[in-house]
């Protein structure tokens, strides 16, 4: 019956495609949906959404994306399952949520929900959850992980991972959790103790929840995504959602600590200001050059938009204002990312062992489905001055999409590890690449001289 339900929406598939490819690409170039002050055209609806995917590939055997001059990429870990974010321990070993979505029977009713869902799958994510954090350990420090266990597992979609303390917090879909943590260990076999419950349910359009410690390790600041694109389901539906929160550890109390912001993931303190930063994605269907994601920091207090505004006081027509947000000024992001990019993962680079990235911030772009042309699929760095952005993203990994336009593989967590080199979550690609700083040409034994990688872009 699945297969004959499957086939019954090849027309709806094909037609989709078919009006999409009528209109709706592209009228700016990428560039001016990035930076301080991103280019905002007028949004434009149409009765059938752009989509436009790059179908998931994997990689060629020996095939890896291509590093900016002056670095290099080779594989930490291989044969995962759908790696989708990470978290270096204390002791250097890190840890690996191998997850995906949840079942959300309330998110994938209708004919257009059915739609996004086979799209996701022929972009690598509808494969299940494996609801577990693996954990690799690089033992003879080679640069590769020659060890791998199970750290934790029954999980439910995991995501966001800290330690504090003796303490390893994880943020599954609907709760975070708190499980004892020792260093060198390599597995966790107690149960978890529910320090917060997280807005879920039977539709949790959202499902990923982050989360990141105060530099004292009495607060953790979880992401709660929203439960719809703009808020079509009603603002019943998006209670506790759209936000950051505050988590008391102690207590387990909780406050919004910011508001307005659509799909947060990565979290980030900025080393200079201490300031906490986030990467949000923001809306979808009004266009290929609208709107952009961003990354901001984060004000106690501050409401970002979503779903009646986005960028300051763009009003998003497609959802009415109610009196009690009208006069509510809505704070302009500090730094646009591309529209439709996905930018997911997020790393400060202090520390960074890669010269040419320093100071700034690393961004895992996941990649679109909503833009033609494509944008993201690639790990870019954002250069900071004083705490602030300063100047134009530079590609860090390029060469995720082939010529024939499939996804070798889609970056999603970032990471500096004990050395500080950039560890990055591949999830079509089942990989966690490592990125270092190239040797000078006279360092390189003659035996093991290389062609540069001639991975297709």
């Amino acid at each position: 019956m699945k297969h004959l339900a499957s086939l019954s929406l090849i027309p709806a598939l094909v037609a989709a495609s078919a009006l999409s490819a009528c209109g709706g690409s592209a009228s700016l170039p990428i560039e001016s949906g990035y930076g301080a002050n991103p280019t905002l055209p007028e949004p434009k609806k149409s009765l059938i959404p752009v989509v436009e995917i790059a179908k998931a590939k994997g990689w060629p055997a020996n095939g890896k994306p291509i590093a900016a001059e002056g670095a290099t990429v080779a594989a930490f870990a291989q044969q995962l399952e759908h790696p989708r974010w990470l978290c270096v321990l204390p002791d250097g070993g890190v840890l690996v949520a191998e997850t995906n979505a949840p079942p959300k029977p309330e998110d994938e009713k209708g004919l257009k929900a059915r739609i996004q869902k086979m799209v996701m799958k022929r972009a690598g994510a509808g494969v299940p959850s494996a609801n577990r954090l693996t954990l690799l350990v690089d033992s003879d420090g080679d640069g590769i992980a020659d060890q791998r266990s199970v750290y934790l597992e029954n999980l439910n979609s995991p995501f966001g991972m800290a330690v504090v303390g003796d303490s390893l917090y994880v943020a599954n879909t609907d709760a975070v959790l708190r499980f004892p943590y020792v260093a060198g260990a390599r597995q966790i076999t107690e149960p978890g103790r529910k320090i917060v419950d997280l807005p879920a349910g039977p539709r949790n359009h959202h499902w990923t929840k982050n989360l990141i410690a105060s530099a004292d390790g009495s607060k953790l600041y979880v992401t709660t995504g929203s439960n719809s694109n703009v808020g079509e389901n009603g603002m019943e539906a998006e209670k506790g959602r759209a936000e950051i929160w505050e988590v008391d550890i102690a207590s387990g109390e909780s406050r919004a600590f910011a508001t307005g912001l659509r799909n947060p993931n990565g979290l980030a303190w900025e080393p200079t200001s201490g300031e906490l930063w986030t990467i949000v994605n923001e809306r979808d269907e009004i266009g290929s050059d609208l709107v952009p994601d961003y990354m901001t920091s984060v004000k106690d207090g501050a409401f970002y938009g979503w779903p009646y505004f986005y960028y300051g006081d763009h009003a998003d027509a497609r959802i009415p204002v109610p009196d009690n947000v009208r006069l509510k000024a809505a704070t302009v992001p500090d730094y646009a990312l591309g529209p439709h990019t996905a930018s997911l993962g997020l790393a400060a680079a202090k520390g960074s062992s890669l010269p040419a990235f320093s100071e700034g911030m690393f961004i895992g772009q996941h990649g679109s489905w909503n833009r033609r042309p494509r944008s993201g699929y690639k790990v870019i760095f954002v250069p900071f001055a004083n705490g602030k952005p300063n100047g134009m993203p530079v590609d860090v990994l390029a060469g995720f999409v082939n010529a024939k336009g499939e996804a070798q593989g889609r970056p999603v967590g970032v990471a500096l590890d004990g050395k500080g080199a950039l560890l990055v979550a591949d999830d079509v690609g089942n990989t966690i690449w490592r990125v270092t700083a190239a040797p000078a040409p006279n360092e390189i034994p003659a035996d093991e001289a290389q062609p540069a990688s001639t991975t297709d872009m």
